[in-house]
């Protein structure tokens, strides 16, 4: 398969939703504001299989001290076969030296974070508002 992963600095709306929608994730539901949101992170990194889109993530940062990776996710199709792992690689290369680099896993996802070295961060808790319904 051969798959590429790059930071991207130009998406299509509508593959964006087609990709969200696939996965299930609820900010599909609110297209435009996930769009907007997606163009204004820090940085974007894409992963394309015959020119598609089958897989996006995004930070949000202060471009020298934290970031925040909000979104990593990889067409359910597309899924187990290193592309989500090269994708954050490509994450943590921009990011590396950053005195912290943040993500919120859901159940299914925390062994591939732990996998690629995130951790629990001490005893903090994770605490949000909340407005999707997949978690």
């Amino acid at each position: 398969m051969d798959v590429t992963i790059s930071l991207a600095d130009k998406i299509e709306r509508d593959e964006v939703i087609a990709l969200y929608k696939a996965s299930g994730w609820s900010s599909a539901d609110k297209p435009e504001q996930l769009f907007l949101a997606l163009l204004h992170s820090h940085s974007l990194v894409t992963a394309r299989f015959d020119n598609r889109l089958v897989g996006l993530g995004n930070a949000i940062s202060d471009g020298h001290l934290v970031v925040y990776y909000p979104h990593m996710l990889v067409h359910p199709a597309h899924q187990r076969k290193g592309i989500g792992r090269k994708m954050m690689a490509v994450m943590q290369s921009r990011y590396a030296g950053f005195h912290q680099q943040m993500l919120t896993a859901d159940v299914d996802a925390v062994r591939f974070y732990e996998s690629i070295g995130f951790e629990r961060a001490g005893r903090t808790e994770p605490m949000w508002i909340y407005a999707g319904t997949e978690h």
